[in-house]
């Protein structure tokens, strides 16, 4: 009887539906950590930083140019050097001072800048051109070639007696002798960077069918740059030397002019003062055409 219940059981326990178990109860996801933001960093922090690397820069690029004027101020007085022919910097710095504030600093720069600058930049527009006639077509640089041998191994002071005698000594002689001088270093330093124009570019702008213009602005000039330039800077050099040599031939104006009489007066602080003067404005000249060559040459890739 027994069995018979116990089956009974099981089958209405096998046909009764299943309890549903309680759900499990589902724990909140942990929350993601947020790792915080690295604080920017200072900004005065950075531009001290910065103040410092320029100040070191600074430092050393003038350390030679300090050690020079120590040098300077200490030899003649300590009696290394007859401090009658090299005074020292403190009083050749004085004479300066003193010809700036009356005047006299000031019109025989004005002088000198305009005969140099224009004599300069005479010989520029001229001298880039015909390099690039010269470098580019075979015939104009086999027909000018040795006519240009000639006279690029004859000396511009050379010339100058000649230029006097031709010219007068007025202004035309002494910027025509400038632009003589700085034609040379513009003309060659052109005519060696269009030659040595990459060829592989040149045929691959050939074969793109530009013209003869398009190809010069678009291949030879921005290749030519440097080298160009080069040359640009040497003759900015060759523009304020040679024009003070002139001056001291025959000019009645200009740091030649007053270098000269300075001498002959027995004006020594004075002399060194135009030569201090003559000295800075080449710097500044070349650094002006440095940062000129820089914007021209912006698409070149650091090396």
């Amino acid at each position: 009887m027994s069995t018979g219940t116990d089956t009974t059981v099981a089958a209405l326990a096998g046909l009764a539906p299943p309890v549903d178990e309680a759900p499990a109860v589902r724990k909140p996801a942990p929350a993601p950590e947020v790792t915080p933001a690295p604080l920017p960093a200072a900004p005065r922090a950075a531009s001290g930083g910065r103040l410092g690397r320029l100040l070191r820069a600074a430092g050393l690029r003038s350390a030679a140019i300090l050690a020079l004027l120590a040098l300077w101020e200490t030899a003649p007085r300590l009696g290394l050097v007859d401090a009658t022919f090299l005074p020292p910097v403190s009083e050749v710095a004085e004479a300066w001072w003193e010809l700036l504030a009356d005047g006299q600093l000031g019109e025989h720069t004005g002088a000198s800048l305009i005969r140099s600058f224009g004599g300069f930049g005479i010989a520029v527009v001229v001298a880039v051109p015909l390099g690039l006639l010269i470098g580019w077509y075979r015939p104009v640089a086999a027909l000018l070639g040795p006519l240009l041998e000639v006279f690029r191994n004859t000396a511009a002071l050379a010339l100058l007696p000649v230029f006097v005698l031709l010219l007068g000594i007025g202004e035309t002689s002494k910027v025509s002798i400038v632009v003589y001088a700085c034609v040379w270093p513009i003309l060659l330093n052109t005519i060696s960077a269009v030659g040595n124009a990459d060829p592989t570019l040149v045929k691959l702008a050939r074969s793109m069918d530009l013209s003869t213009p398009r190809l010069f602005q678009k291949v030879i000039l921005p290749a030519s740059v440097p080298a160009i330039f080069t040359g640009i800077r040497l003759a900015g050099a060759v523009s304020i030397l040679v024009l003070v040599a002139a001056e001291m031939i025959g000019a009645k104006a200009g740091l030649g002019y007053l270098i000269n009489a300075s001498q002959y007066n027995f004006a020594i602080p004075q002399m060194y003062a135009g030569i201090v003067t003559i000295s800075a404005i080449g710097v500044a000249f070349n650094q002006l055409l440095v940062t000129v060559e820089r914007r021209l040459s912006l698409w070149r890739v650091p090396a």
